[in-house]
C-alpha cells in the first residue's frame, strides 16, 4: 500500500478510536492512543493524557455523560508529523437549575499527531468551539439562564461552559473559537509543528 496512503488511515483511526474507546469508558484502549507527553485541553481540564482520563474517569463515575460525534477531516502531512482537523460535535447532558438539558457543540478537533518507533499518537489534542445551543430534555420544560454568567463565557462553548460551570468544573475562558486570536495562534503554532519546530507548552 502507499505509504502516505497508510499514514492518513491510522491517523483516521487513531481520532476515531479516540472518541468511541473515551466514550465507553474503555480507559486501557484509551490510553493507548496517546503518547506519554500527550497533553489535552478541554473546557473543563487541561493537562496530560493520564490527568485527562483520571479526571474522565472520576466523571463517568459521578454520571457525567459527555458523548462525542465525528464528522470529515483533513489531515497536513509532514513526514512523522501530521496536523489533524475532524469536524466533531460534543453532546453533554446534565440539569442546570433543576432542568435536565442538552447541550451541543460543534467544532473541530484539532491534533497535533507524530509518528514514534512506527506507530502514530497523540501529542496534543485542542478542541476548536464554534457555536453551541442548550435545549431541555422536555421540550415542556421552562429553563431561565442567568443573562450574567452566560456572557461571562465564550461565544462558541457558551451554554457548554454554562453547564459545566454547574456542576462544579472551573472553566477555561479562553479556548479557541471559529475566528479571533486564539485560534490563529493555534494556526501558527500547527504550522510551527509541521516545520519540524518544538512543540510550545
Amino acid at each position: 500500500m502507499d505509504a502516505e496512503w497508510q499514514d492518513r488511515s491510522a491517523i483516521r483511526d487513531l481520532i476515531e478510536n479516540w472518541v468511541v474507546w473515551r466514550d465507553a469508558g474503555d480507559w486501557e484502549r484509551f490510553r493507548t492512543v496517546w503518547f506519554d507527553d500527550g497533553r489535552m485541553m478541554a473546557t473543563w481540564t487541561q493537562g496530560t493524557a493520564d490527568e485527562f482520563i483520571a479526571m474522565s474517569k472520576a466523571g463517568w463515575a459521578k454520571g457525567v455523560s459527555i458523548l462525542h460525534f465525528l464528522g470529515g477531516q483533513s489531515i497536513d502531512l509532514a513526514g512523522d508529523r501530521a496536523i489533524s482537523q475532524t469536524k466533531m460535535t460534543i453532546s453533554q447532558r446534565a440539569s442546570v437549575h433543576d432542568v435536565v438539558v442538552d447541550v451541543v457543540c460543534t467544532g473541530r478537533f484539532y491534533d497535533f499527531v507524530e509518528k514514534r518507533d512506527g506507530r502514530w499518537g497523540l501529542v496534543l489534542r485542542q478542541p476548536i468551539y464554534e457555536k453551541d445551543r442548550m435545549d431541555p430534555v422536555d421540550p415542556a420544560a421552562k429553563l431561565a439562564l442567568d443573562p450574567a454568567l452566560l456572557a461571562r463565557f465564550p461565544e462558541g462553548y457558551r451554554h457548554l461552559a454554562y453547564l459545566q460551570s454547574q456542576i462544579g468544573y472551573p472553566i477555561k475562558p479562553d479556548m479557541p473559537g471559529l475566528k479571533g486570536d486564539a485560534v490563529e495562534r493555534l494556526y501558527a503554532s500547527g504550522a510551527a509543528w509541521l516545520r519540524g519546530e518544538a512543540l510550545d507548552r
